[in-house]
């Protein structure tokens, strides 16, 4: 059994500055409180997001949102079919004064990128971002560049239905530690949104509630949260039912995203250890979108396998 932990990580505030940062997204995104959040654990976790949807949901006005309340070199891409990779990573040009090549760094250098409409471009320009979103670098021309930190990558997918879209390889989605859906806001939300100030103008009024060094440091507290024998034996249980009902099952690198999320989860949450309800609060938004593939092709969404194993695995 788990013992209840309910106190704060540190004595430097964390809580504060996670609830300030959710709640200012929160005023520009109307009644996601969940989704959002699901983003922010994504961040300190030090995951990449993809957020799929509709158009005109809020997707683009969200990875806009948490780029601005952050004190980080921001980035945007539209990635759009006629885009090439060295448009996102740079090139190198010949400088005639030094008379050698000189690289020049794409706008992928940056703290934020937030890669608008991601399956717009084709498969050799998303293929890209793997090095990148793996291991914060990338090689050009047998030479390795180091890219910033934190390193955070914010990419928005309208639906695979959708004209001119490519469908994202495994090896893509697997690079995102979560995939969220907003969906269309409840009534009440709507009507609030319908009311009140334009989301363009909200987002040119926020400011920096986040430095860069306080987020490392909230990162770095992250992997510090306490996880005990009892909540990985339940994570292994999960990992292993889904092996033996899907084709190939979460992977290895699938049962470090929940580790991590679920640690995010848990300090956003004031407590010094992770739960099991940490671990279904994220579940879907990790592993939904690693389970997709052969899944969808049954008439099942990769979202409702997860959900139905995180019913059907018993919690310790």
């Amino acid at each position: 059994m788990f013992a209840q932990h309910t106190t704060p990580t540190d004595d430097s505030g964390v809580t504060d500055h996670v609830d300030a940062f959710v709640k200012q997204i929160c005023e520009v995104i109307v009644g996601k409180n969940q989704a959002v959040k699901l983003a922010v654990a994504c961040l300190l976790a030090r995951g990449h997001l993809l957020i799929e949807d509709i158009p005109g949901v809020g997707k683009t006005t969200l990875s806009q949102a948490l780029a601005r309340s952050l004190a980080l070199a921001f980035q945007r891409i539209q990635f759009t079919s006629d885009l090439l990779p060295a448009d996102i990573l740079g090139n190198s040009i010949f400088d005639r004064d030094e008379q050698q090549f000189v690289f020049h760094r794409g706008p992928l250098f940056s703290q934020v990128v937030l890669i608008d409409e991601v399956n717009r471009a084709t498969p050799k320009t998303q293929s890209a971002l793997l090095e990148a979103m793996e291991e914060q670098h990338i090689s050009i021309d047998g030479v390795t560049y180091e890219l910033p930190e934190p390193f955070f990558v914010v990419a928005t997918q309208n639906p695979q239905t959708a004209v001119g879209t490519f469908p994202l390889p495994e090896s893509q989605l697997d690079r995102f530690l979560m995939r969220i859906e907003l969906g269309v806001p409840d009534r009440a939300s709507e009507r609030a949104m319908l009311l009140g100030m334009d989301r363009r103008e909200m987002l040119k009024e926020l400011k920096p509630v986040i430095s860069p060094r306080t987020l490392i440091e909230i990162q770095d507290n992250v992997r510090k949260v306490h996880v005990s024998a009892a909540l990985l034996d339940y994570l292994q249980d999960l990992l292993d039912a889904s092996r033996q009902r899907h084709s190939t099952g979460l992977s290895p690198r699938a049962g470090l995203a929940l580790l991590h999320a679920s640690q995010a989860w848990a300090l956003m949450n004031g407590r010094d250890m992770v739960l099991p309800e940490d671990i279904q609060a994220i579940g879907v938004a990790v592993m939904g979108h690693r389970l997709g593939h052969d899944i969808e092709q049954l008439g099942q969404s990769g979202r409702t396998f997860a959900d139905n194993l995180l019913h059907s695995v018993p919690v310790p």
